[in-house]
């Protein structure tokens, strides 16, 4: 199926949040099977955050997060290339996001961190959230550092 319709690429955009060109390339090389093309495009993420990996982390943002009942709560530093993408709305809500998975879950290290899997969907990890992330946007981004306090 070469012909993709624009409808299926919008679908598809809106569901990954990524470029028409990523998504319209995936859905053709998957036939039109949607299924089949977000398996490309997360995939290719784990391609495209491989290749950024080595990029110089100079900006970022800490976020807090402190429970309702406020016996326990987290400060995590996630950091990013620019400035730029330290003001953008989905980095800064994937970086409290993460401070509030911190303070649920407790995870002793950043590794362990990574590889738990995300409070708000189980089916993905805080480590693919953040592959996720890193492809849509296009930058370089990490989880530095985060303590957790708790009563």
């Amino acid at each position: 199926m070469s012909d993709i319709s624009i409808d299926a690429i919008k679908s598809l955009r809106d569901r990954t949040g990524l470029s028409v060109a990523d998504v319209k390339k995936a859905l053709t090389e998957a036939g039109g099977d949607e299924a089949k093309a977000v398996e490309l495009l997360k995939a290719r993420g784990g391609d495209i955050a491989t290749k950024k990996a080595g990029r110089e982390l100079n900006a970022g943002l800490v976020d807090s997060y402190v429970h309702s009942n406020r016996k326990v709560g987290c400060m995590v530093e996630v950091l990013c290339e620019t400035d730029f993408v330290a003001r953008n709305e989905e980095f800064q809500q994937f970086a409290h996001d993460v401070a509030m998975h911190i303070a649920a879950m407790k995870p002793a290290t950043v590794e362990e961190l990574l590889e738990q899997p995300s409070i708000k969907d189980p089916n993905v990890t805080i480590g693919g959230l953040l592959t996720g992330l890193i492809a849509k946007i296009g930058e370089n981004m990490q989880i530095g550092r985060f303590e957790l306090f708790e009563i």
